[in-house]
């Protein structure tokens, strides 16, 4: 989840009855969606042991601090493990993730019952899923082809809050509202819901 540290496991597997002596070289790096990489994140390197028919986790930690300045709208990084045999011939592995980071922080709570031409009112919640402060806080509304931009107050560290929006549907079937969160440490984080607007 955005926000968070990233906890991964790599599993290695000795299917021969000989001892293996592994390298493993680990990279990441958050990319666009075209898979073009902005910055590296991380660079480790580590050897494993694996005895007959023996199989290993390989543990790797990529901390918030270390990829949440450098990541993009797309919210992507792409984790490598080039695995070398040692004494082999040069037999080597090369093991590849593409993580997307979710969001959880648009939460948009409609009454049961929505009716043309009667004012209602939703809550809209949003979050702050960061261990760091964030400020310049913007909502964008989008609803009935139009756009409310709400400026919000700075969050603290991992806090919550909300706000409640009210318009008065006029025509009855399903209607799209859109939300689109930004601030000064990450931007478009958005939520969507279609409402079903009932006769009168």
């Amino acid at each position: 989840v955005f926000g968070k540290d990233i906890n991964l496991v790599l599993v290695l597997n000795n299917l021969s009855s000989d001892r293996k002596s592994i390298r493993v070289d680990m990279s990441a790096s958050t990319i666009l969606y075209t898979r073009r990489a902005v910055a590296e994140i991380l660079k480790a390197a580590t050897s494993v042991e694996l005895g007959p028919k023996q199989g290993k986790h390989v543990r790797v930690k990529i901390p918030y601090t270390h990829y949440g300045k450098y990541l993009t709208t797309d919210k992507r990084i792409q984790v490598t493990a080039l695995c070398e045999v040692m004494r082999s011939h040069g037999l080597k592995l090369l093991v590849e993730k593409t993580i997307i980071l979710e969001d959880t922080n648009i939460i948009i709570k409609v009454p049961r019952r929505v009716v043309v031409n009667r004012a209602v009112s939703l809550e809209i919640s949003y979050a702050n899923p960061l261990p760091e402060p964030v400020s310049r806080c913007v909502l964008l509304v989008t609803l009935m082809n139009q756009q409310v931009k709400i400026n919000l107050a700075r969050l603290a560290p991992r806090e919550r809050s909300k706000i409640y929006f009210e318009f008065t549907p006029r025509r009855a079937g399903p209607l799209q509202l859109q939300v689109d969160f930004s601030c000064d440490k990450f931007s478009h984080v958005k939520g969507f819901v279609t409402i079903a607007v009932a006769p009168a």
